[in-house]
């Protein structure tokens, strides 16, 4: 079933739009498509809130270096759950009602920052917030997509591949400036986004579902990723892309804050908040002035710069120079959002409309454990063999990654060539 049948199947009174979904007035397809995408965004925005919050939390409460890391990556734990539950559920019972589910746990999330006493509130709070974005992730790129008009399906196929990184540089930055010039940034950005939660539940529940209802939800609770027969090649091929990109950016979420206190010797709110912001936010403008490309060039440029990227990164810390670690994170964020949006590309149009939430949650899957988990790694390690010793190991491991992908791609596309008529 194509996207603009299902549409029409919805509108049906049979089907998701019942009766009562008719009752109220729906958003027009637009306003639904902009609305969708928006707090798509505002979703990883708020997850990318804390990050210049959790050394100013480490300087108040007085906790290990490594528990700064559970903190951030308790996110992606958080995560990972969500997805591997609910990856797939919008498939069976529609869109609107995980999104609006969703977005109200994200609000509890919002309200458990405003009030947290102590690391074990944030991290429970990154927890359920991880979970509540996990949730909302899969069902979101879907809605996204299918709300798109048809002249503009490629956009929203770029959107939800941008989106998450802009939302995550975005907040870094917001978060940053409020710490610097407020001594209540914590009160002023979690209520600020709880407030956009509400609206956002309120788009999601007045847009039109997308998606028809099928048997099968309880069984597709069972924690499992689902990709498509067609999608398997390519997927396998983008593991390393996804590893390389996703690892460089839990360094500049994760870690970065640490770098620049620790390591350069410097202390500001908002310089933490901009550094962090670099990196997701060159991820962001790539992936969207890039899509005219084809999907191998534009995961191939990404390669790249993941390589090049991370080699400067590294020298920049090597040498204490935060210029060359601004100059690192650009070309990296570049690499970032070429690899993560070429990758997607090539692989949303080999699923149905019916699989392509479960494939979606697939794709988030690997990108988070390699988002979270060498972060908790890296946190782990910072104790025993020293802050610089691990920020070189770790950017050597997203080198070696990097240069894993180009080659799978390079042999995709080989083989694609040598069958092709």
């Amino acid at each position: 079933m194509s996207v603009t049948e299902a549409r029409h199947d919805c509108g049906s009174p049979d089907l998701a739009t019942s009766a009562p979904a008719r009752s109220r007035r729906l958003l027009p397809s637009s306003a639904a498509f902009a609305g969708s995408a928006a707090v798509f965004a505002a979703l990883y925005l708020a997850a990318g809130a804390p990050t210049p919050l959790l050394v100013v939390f480490e300087q108040q409460w007085h906790f290990p270096a490594w528990v700064l890391t559970v903190a951030f990556a308790s996110y992606a734990l958080g995560l990972l759950a969500a997805l591997l539950v609910a990856g797939s559920l919008s498939d069976h019972i529609g869109r609107r009602p995980v999104l609006v589910g969703s977005l109200v746990v994200e609000l509890g999330a919002m309200l458990m920052f405003v009030f947290a006493p102590d690391i074990g509130w944030v991290i429970a709070a990154r927890t359920v917030q991880g979970i509540a974005t996990g949730a909302a992730t899969s069902a979101f790129s879907a809605s996204v997509v299918e709300h798109a008009p048809e002249r503009h399906k490629k956009l929203g196929t770029i959107v939800t591949s941008v989106a998450p990184a802009g939302g995550l540089g975005l907040g870094a930055l917001l978060t940053g400036a409020a710490v610097q010039f407020s001594s209540h940034a914590t009160l002023i950005v979690f209520t600020t986004l709880a407030v956009i939660m509400v609206i956002g539940t309120g788009v999601a529940a007045f847009s039109a579902e997308t998606a028809s209802p099928r048997p099968g939800a309880a069984r597709s609770l069972i924690p499992r990723v689902s990709v498509p027969p067609a999608a398997r090649r390519e997927f396998m091929a983008s593991i390393p892309v996804h590893l390389a990109a996703w690892m460089l950016a839990g360094l500049f979420m994760g870690l970065v804050p640490t770098i620049i206190r620790d390591l350069l010797g410097l202390h500001s709110g908002l310089l933490n908040g901009a550094t962090a912001f670099i990196e997701p936010a060159a991820a962001a403008v790539a992936g969207l002035f890039l899509g005219r490309l084809t999907p191998r060039h534009t995961i191939a440029i990404g390669g790249a710069g993941v390589l090049l990227g991370t080699a400067v990164i590294e020298a920049g810390v090597a040498a204490g120079l935060l210029s060359l670690l601004w100059v690192g994170g650009i070309i990296g964020g570049v690499g970032f959002g070429a690899s993560f949006s070429g990758a997607v590309r090539s692989i949303a149009p080999l699923a149905q409309p019916h699989e392509r939430a479960g494939l979606f949650a697939a794709i988030y899957l690997v990108a988070y454990l390699s988002f979270g988990v060498p972060a908790i790694i890296a946190g782990l390690l910072i104790a025993p063999v020293g802050l610089l010793n691990t920020v070189l190991g770790y950017g050597v491991a997203v080198l070696v990654a990097a240069t894993f992908g180009l080659v799978a791609q390079y042999r995709l596309n080989t083989s694609r060539q040598l069958l092709s008529p």
